[in-house]
């Protein structure tokens, strides 16, 4: 079976953890997450253990895809812990195979039918749609997502650590720890403003996914190349894909829902880079 495990099984619950529970399952978002876990005969607790700070964050930036259609299969958990848990959930999703130019893109069926008819909308208007990073746009594997957080953590533990705002005591025992470990320290350094981002400004989680928490896991993600193309974003959303991940600029989401539906499951839109996003409403 695929991994049910979350990071609270390396994290330690936070302080002020039943208020902040409380809280998050009185949002619009998890009320909608509930009632969609429970039409798929799925149990909110073994999914996201919601006492963890950690879980209630990767929730409220990735969460959105546990809202798709029910046409689609949404993962087991929040995050997958190993290569074997991400290869069952992708062979029982499904893999539909498409060529774009040189490059095979693999997403859930649904998910590629409704892309290939975007790709047909806007190539009547002249428009593309084409992924952005190769076949790395849509399907990705666990070792992919692991790979991706090397490439913002080990440079960042450099950056401050050259700054002097790290010791290198310290870096180098983040180093040594399993990546759900990693996650919860490099969260607690940024909320003293010590930032993993690609440029060190922002946190880590709007540059790249959490190990094993990425949508592109979930076979429902694709990384569009003219995404700064706002006929390009409507084309894409008029087919049920839309951004659900802050300032994660390229990346679409497939929901199969209409757009003017999306509050009504819990989304909430925000500008953020001249683009709309459709974030969980958890406030």
């Amino acid at each position: 079976m695929p991994d049910k495990d979350t990071p609270a099984a390396a994290a330690t619950h936070d302080a002020g953890s039943d208020g902040a529970e409380s809280h998050f399952q009185s949002s619009p978002f998890y009320v909608a997450l509930d009632g969609a876990f429970k039409r798929r005969g799925m149990q909110p607790a073994h999914v996201c253990d919601l006492r963890d700070a950690v879980a209630r964050r990767l929730l409220a930036e990735y969460g959105a895809m546990f809202l798709a259609t029910e046409r689609l299969l949404v993962p087991p958990c929040c995050v997958f812990q190993s290569e074997e848990g991400v290869a069952q959930f992708q062979q029982q999703a499904g893999v539909y195979e498409a060529a774009f130019g040189a490059q095979l893109i693999e997403l859930q069926p649904v998910a590629m039918e409704a892309l290939l008819a975007a790709c047909d909308e806007a190539a009547r208007s002249g428009l593309t749609i084409t992924p952005r990073g190769g076949a790395e746009a849509a399907r990705r594997s666990y070792a992919d997502t692991l790979r991706l957080w090397d490439s913002r953590f080990q440079p960042a533990l450099e950056h401050w650590t050259t700054l002097g705002k790290l010791a290198g005591e310290e870096a180098a025992r983040l180093r040594s720890l399993a990546p759900a470990r990693q996650l919860v320290e490099v969260l607690t350094l940024e909320e003293q403003e010590l930032f993993f981002s690609k440029d060190f400004s922002k946190s880590i989680l709007y540059s790249v996914a959490a190990p094993g928490a990425s949508q592109h896991l979930s076979l429902l993600a694709f990384d569009v190349a003219e995404f700064q193309e706002p006929e390009v974003r409507a084309v894409l959303g008029r087919h049920g894909w839309h951004q659900t991940v802050r300032s994660d600029l390229p990346h679409f989401t497939f929901l199969g829902i209409r757009e003017k539906d999306l509050p009504d499951i819990g989304l909430k839109p925000i500008a953020a880079h001249g683009q709309q996003f459709w974030i969980p409403n958890v406030n």
